[in-house]
């Protein structure tokens, strides 16, 4: 897998002597997702780069002028399931040949918009293209791999003195949700006679059990101890605004409202002016390098400000 510029050093103090934790859980979930809106994989154990989990968001696609597109406009594109290999990417979709992307083969420069962010990447060729027009039903799209070489910053309205670097996320290096909050959501569909909804439909990148419902909302530093022994430092900075993307049911690519409707009876948030939220961005504070597994120990504090 591509090494984005992270030292390869993750950072442990085996004497350092730490306070108390507010608050201890585990990390439940690991989930990366290749090709920006399309499906996700749920991995076992993933590795931390500068820029977030190792190939989450290398890949995207766009249309004919460059910009973005994402299951907002094409739902369908929940659909397209990734499956990481040793040296590739393999793309499964509903009719369609599978699609291998070589991790570290691209074919020409290209230039491409993500949000408000314009910045060099690559081009995966006319095959890939055409894979995705055709599954999509949509003429001109584009695959495009993000360089590494390219320097794209989260925020610094919400990261502060941390330069926080990403490839094609929405803004911020990791996406972090909770099993509590995803019970209270379920509990709430069910009361009224909707079904449970899996944790995929939130596309984050780790999930941490053991703790209380939106407690993710409220923590200001995570601490998770690796097998090796390494300590990553995570910090919750932004939560996470909600678009359609939830109502999305990912086996059928087709759209309801439900689960947005639930969200926006309890999850307005003051602090983005209303704003329906599930899940905290944050950004690495210490521990690019490491490899995170399921399982493993998480100690946080709590934020009071």
């Amino acid at each position: 897998m591509q090494d984005n510029g992270a030292s390869g050093l993750a950072f442990h103090h085996p004497t350092m002597s730490l306070p108390a934790p507010d608050l201890q859980a585990t990390l439940s979930g690991l989930f990366v997702h290749p090709v920006k809106s399309c499906a996700g994989v749920a991995l076992r154990e993933a590795r931390l780069m500068d820029t977030g989990l190792d190939l989450d968001r290398a890949w995207m696609v766009v249309d004919e002028a460059g910009r973005f597109v994402t299951q907002r406009e094409l739902p369908r594109m929940a659909l397209v399931r990734p499956q990481i290999k040793t040296l590739e990417v393999v793309l499964r979709a509903p009719g369609m040949l599978a699609l291998h992307l070589g991790i570290n083969e691209v074919e020409k420069p290209a230039r491409v918009q993500v949000w408000n962010d314009e910045v060099d990447a690559w081009d995966m060729g006319d095959v890939a293209a055409q894979w995705f027009s055709d599954f999509l039903g949509r003429p001109g799209l584009r695959l495009a791999r993000f360089d590494p070489e390219v320097t794209r910053l989260a925020s610094r309205q919400w990261t502060g003195e941390i330069d926080a670097p990403i490839e094609f996320a929405d803004g911020f290096p990791l996406l972090l949700t909770s099993q509590g909050s995803l019970d209270e959501l379920n509990a709430r569909l069910g009361a009224a006679g909707h079904a449970a909804v899996g944790m995929e439909r939130f596309r984050p990148n780790l999930v941490i059990d053991g703790v209380s419902a939106q407690d993710e909302d409220r923590l200001a530093e995570l601490r998770i101890t690796t097998a090796q022994g390494d300590t990553v430092v995570l910090r919750p900075v932004k939560p996470c605004p909600r678009c359609p993307i939830p109502n999305v049911d990912p086996a059928t690519g087709e759209s309801s409202p439900e689960v947005l409707g639930q969200l926006s009876s309890y999850r307005a948030n003051p602090v983005l002016d209303g704003a329906i939220t599930f899940g905290m961005n944050c950004v690495i504070v210490q521990g690019a390098g490491a490899t995170l597994r399921v399982g493993d120990a998480v100690a946080a504090s709590w934020r009071f400000d």
